[in-house]
């Protein structure tokens, strides 16, 4: 039989919980006089006993999976975070982003380490009340530029709006600063309790390094339930290191092979943004018997194709123009802020 008194029971988290309610649950969770909190897709019944909060996640590949992390790895995060930005004592976080998620739980045990509630503006209705600081999603920025003026006055009027989830364009991150929204950009994944790395710089106690191309993370926010070399975790992301700061270049196979030619998608989508701020793009690529892979766009917002395609052919080259646009009403989107090309491809061959 097994010994269960190495396991923690799992209670598994409501979306709709009250902000009351779960800042006791997680206070209980991290402190280990209370069960393991389950968010998002959890099947499991009980974790290990060290995991304060076990998290289900699709993670890029899609394919589900749960990440266990420690109370020591979530305070070092929220600790470090909040040093960062250089956040005291008594002041507020706002919650926008859904209880599914690490970036969610993020907020909640930062302002704990505040002393403060979030304040919750999952559903909020009418005028939104100030917060010192905010983490949001690029998806979520984009809307605020475009129309949604309460939450455009809510990010203005905070001191830090950090942005994560997805990779942020510089063309949107331009038009929030000339907006006067205070913008960090994030870095990170479930696995690195979220956030880890903003606008380039590690926190606190993290360290990384590019191997073989790719990003390499090591730090008290690591999950304990992945595999590490000597205390390093390989994420398959894309990197290097210019002038002490991390650059992402996109995930390792977001590089696509068209007609024999290296075609990042990431770049794609860079280079729309900053052609046409105002349109939200996402590139993907569908099996092709003549090509390996085929540049497929997705647009939302009004352009016309002829512009997209002669832009892409002229700032990247010939095999950089689409074999496919596709006019839609929004995006898929996987978790919380990542397009889901997947269901792009998956939605598109179906045709």
């Amino acid at each position: 039989a097994m010994d269960n008194s190495s396991q923690r029971k799992i209670l598994r988290v409501s979306p709709a919980c009250e902000i009351t309610q779960l800042a006791g649950e997680i206070t209980s969770a991290l402190v280990g006089d209370g069960p393991t909190l389950g968010f998002g897709d959890i099947s499991s019944e009980s974790a290990a006993h060290y995991a304060a909060v076990v998290i289900g996640t699709s993670g890029s590949s899609g394919s589900p999976k749960e990440v266990a992390l420690t109370a020591t790895a979530l305070i070092s995060s929220a600790r470090a975070s909040n040093k960062f930005i250089n956040a005291k004592p008594g002041e507020t976080w706002s919650l926008l982003l859904p209880l599914t998620h690490i970036a969610a739980v993020n907020v909640i045990i930062r302002a704990i380490e505040l002393g403060t509630l979030p304040i919750d503006l999952r559903n909020h209705e009418g005028e939104y009340p100030k917060a010192d600081y905010t983490s949001i999603v690029p998806t979520q920025l984009f809307r605020a530029l475009n129309g949604d003026v309460r939450l455009l006055n809510h990010l203005k009027s905070a001191k830090t709006v950090l942005v994560g989830g997805a990779s942020l364009s510089q063309s949107l991150r331009n038009q929030a600063e000339l907006a006067g929204i205070k913008v960090v950009t994030t870095y990170g994944m479930t696995e690195t309790c979220g956030g880890c790395v903003y606008d380039g710089e590690v926190l606190d106690g993290v360290e990384v390094e590019i191997r073989n191309g790719k990003i390499n993370i090591r730090g008290p926010i690591l999950a304990s339930s992945i595999s590490l070399d000597a205390g390093w975790y390989e994420t398959s992301d894309l990197g290097e290191i210019v002038d002490e700061k991390l650059l992402v270049l996109g995930r390792a196979d977001d590089v696509i092979i068209s007609g024999g030619e290296n075609l990042s998608l990431h770049a794609v989508e860079e280079s729309l943004s900053k052609a046409f701020p105002d349109i939200q793009s996402a590139a993907f690529a569908i099996e092709d018997p003549q090509w390996g892979h085929s540049l497929q766009i997705a647009i939302v917002g009004e352009v016309s194709d002829e512009l997209i395609s002669s832009h892409l052919e002229k700032e990247l080259g010939a095999f950089a123009k689409p074999k496919g646009i596709h006019h839609l009403a929004s995006l898929p989107l996987l978790g919380i802020g990542k397009v889901d090309r997947k269901a792009l491809a998956k939605g598109i061959s179906h045709e």
